[in-house]
């Protein structure tokens, strides 16, 4: 599941030629904690989007702001 929803992510942003790094956070704990530390939300699973340090949202934002063609606003981008 959280495999298609990052591939998800990654199609739209390059179909959309969004520039964007994406941090695997199975393997660092630490990375985990500040991820959860940034959006304020103790248990938050990923995938989660963030733009630097400004938490976005999670996918199923991610994929309504697409659909909705709020997407650069939703990433902070407009």
């Amino acid at each position: 599941q959280i495999y298609i929803k990052q591939n998800r992510i990654k199609l739209i942003l390059d179909g959309k030629k969004i520039p964007y790094e994406e941090i695997d956070l199975s393997k660092n704990q630490e990375v985990r904690e500040e991820m959860r530390a940034l959006a304020g939300i103790p248990d938050l699973l990923p995938p989660q989007i963030f733009n630097g340090n400004t938490y976005c949202g999670d996918f199923q934002a991610f994929d309504d702001a697409n659909e909705d063609g709020r997407l650069l606003e939703f990433l902070h981008l407009k």
